[in-house]
C-alpha cells in the first residue's frame, strides 16, 4: 500500500483546488492500473496564517508502488498547482507502506496540525526520519498539510463525508449555474444526515461556493449513500467529475480543553466562565462582551458574519455561566458556539407601593424606599422575575459562518440541549 499526501497547490483569487488535484491524481492511479481505496481530505488548524479558507490537506490511499506514485503526483501537480500565486507554497508526500502503520511520530504530527502550528522544518525533518519521499515547491510550506494527512488515518478516529460535484474546467472563474430550489429541496430530503447543505435562515445554499475553483457543489454528512443523493437531486450546469471523501469536518476535532487563564492565540478551546459584562454592539455589527474565570477576563466576540447567531448573544446578560467554544485571536475568543448552563432568571427592582402600585422612590441614602403619596416603605430593592430569551443549552453560529472542522449541533453526542441551527 501507499498514502499520497497534498497540500496548498489553490489560490484564494487564482483558484484551483487540492481536492480536484486529488481526484485527478487518483484517476491517474486508476487509468495506469492501480486501485483506490479511499480519498481523505483533512482539515488542520483553522488559525494558520498561510491558509486558504478551509485550510485542507488530502490524502490518497492506493496500492500503486510508492515510486511510481510519487513520480505520477508530481507531474499532475506541477501540470495544476497555482504557481503563479506567491501564497501557493506546494507539498507532496508519499509513504510506502499501510496508513495503519505509519511511524508514531507522523501521526502524533497530524493531530497537532489540528490544534497547533508545524514549521516546514519540522515536517522535513519528520519525513526524513520516516523514510518518505517529498518534495516542495515555493518553499514547500505545503509539506506540513501533506504530512499531516498522510498521518490521519491512524491519528483520528471521527469521520464524515463530503462529496464534491466539479464543473468542467473551463467555466472556473464564471458564475455556476445552479438551481437554488432544487438545493433546498434536496437539502431538506437529506437533512439531517446531511448537513450544512443550505442555510434557510439566510436563504444561502452554503454547498455552492463563491471561490473560483472548480468545485460546483460539495455536500457534507454523515452516511455516504445520503451525500450522493443529495447532490444528484442538485440541478445545475453539467458535472465534470465527482469524488467523494472521508473528512474531519464537522467534528470539532480542533477544540481542546482549557481555562480562561491560560488560553493562547492561534489555538481553538473549549472554555467556561461566567458573563462578566453586558453585550455591546460595536461598529461593523460585531457584538463584543467578557467572561470571567476567578479574577481572570477573557474578551469574547460574535462577528458580523455569524448574522442571527448575534441575537443569542445579545440576550446574555451578567452572571450567566456559560461554556464557549472558538479560536482566540488577539487575546479575543472568537465565538462558534456556546452553552447556557446557567441563566440568570431574577434583578434587582425598585419597591412598587402595594397601596398606589407606583414605584416608590428613594428615601436617603440606606434609608431604603418611601412612597412619598401614601408613606409606606421598604428596606432595600426586591428581586423580581425577568423573561429570558435563551434557555439552557447548547446555541451555534448558522450554517452559513460555520467553519469546516466545527461541529453542527444536529450531529449530535453533545452534553446538554441543542438548539440547531438550519
Amino acid at each position: 500500500m501507499t498514502v499520497i499526501g497534498l497540500d496548498d497547490t489553490d489560490s484564494r483569487t487564482l483558484g484551483m483546488c487540492t481536492t480536484y488535484l486529488a481526484t485527478l491524481v487518483a484517476e491517474a492511479i486508476e487509468a495506469n492500473g492501480g486501485t483506490i481505496e479511499r480519498l481523505l481530505l483533512i482539515r488542520l488548524n483553522p488559525a494558520v496564517e498561510h491558509k486558504t479558507r478551509g485550510n485542507a490537506a488530502l490524502a490518497i490511499h492506493t496500492d500503486f508502488p510508492a515510486g511510481q506514485a510519487f513520480e505520477l503526483a508530481r507531474a499532475e501537480l506541477e501540470r495544476w498547482a497555482v504557481i503563479d500565486d506567491d501564497r501557493t507554497s506546494p507539498g507532496l508526500v508519499v509513504a510506502p507502506g499501510s496508513a495503519d502503520t505509519v511511524p508514531t511520530a507522523v501521526t502524533q504530527f497530524a493531530r497537532d496540525a489540528v490544534r497547533d502550528f508545524h514549521t516546514v522544518e519540522a515536517a522535513v525533518e519528520t519525513v526524513a526520519h520516516s523514510g518518505f519521499l517529498a518534495q516542495g515547491w515555493h518553499g514547500g510550506r505545503g509539506q506540513i498539510g501533506a504530512l499531516a494527512a498522510v498521518g490521519a488515518w491512524a491519528a483520528f478516529d471521527s469521520w464524515t463525508y463530503e462529496h464534491i460535484s466539479y464543473r468542467e474546467f473551463y467555466r472556473c472563474g464564471t458564475p455556476r449555474e445552479v438551481d437554488i430550489d432544487s438545493v433546498f429541496e434536496s437539502a431538506d430530503a437529506g437533512y439531517p444526515t446531511a448537513w450544512d447543505t443550505v442555510d434557510h435562515g439566510e436563504g444561502e445554499a452554503v454547498c455552492v461556493p463563491n471561490a473560483p475553483g472548480p468545485i460546483l457543489h460539495g455536500i457534507r454528512g454523515d452516511d455516504l449513500t445520503v451525500v450522493r443523493e443529495v447532490a444528484a437531486g442538485i440541478e445545475s450546469e453539467p458535472v465534470d467529475r465527482e469524488a467523494t471523501f472521508l473528512t474531519n469536518q464537522g467534528t470539532d476535532m480542533h477544540l481542546q480543553s482549557g481555562t480562561v487563564a491560560d488560553l493562547r492565540d492561534g489555538h481553538a478551546y473549549r472554555v467556561t466562565g461566567t458573563v462578566e459584562s453586558e453585550p455591546e454592539t460595536r461598529r461593523g455589527g460585531h457584538v463584543f462582551f467578557t467572561v470571567s474565570d476567578d479574577e481572570t477576563t477573557l474578551p469574547v466576540a460574535a462577528f458580523e458574519p455569524t448574522k442571527r447567531f448575534r441575537n443569542r448573544v445579545r440576550s446574555l446578560r451578567v452572571g450567566d455561566e456559560l461554556t464557549l467554544c472558538g479560536e482566540v485571536s488577539d487575546g479575543t475568543l472568537k465565538l462558534e458556539k456556546f452553552a447556557v448552563r446557567d441563566l440568570v432568571e431574577t434583578e434587582a427592582t425598585t419597591p412598587v407601593c402595594p397601596e398606589c402600585e407606583r414605584t416608590m422612590k428613594s428615601a436617603g441614602r440606606e434609608q431604603g424606599y418611601r412612597c412619598r403619596d401614601c408613606g409606606t416603605d421598604a428596606p432595600g430593592k426586591v428581586e423580581t422575575d425577568i423573561e429570558r430569551d435563551l434557555e439552557l443549552g447548547w446555541y451555534e453560529v448558522p450554517p452559513c459562518a460555520r467553519r469546516h472542522i466545527a461541529k453542527p449541533l444536529v450531529r449530535g453526542g453533545f452534553d446538554a440541549v441543542t438548539h440547531p441551527e438550519r
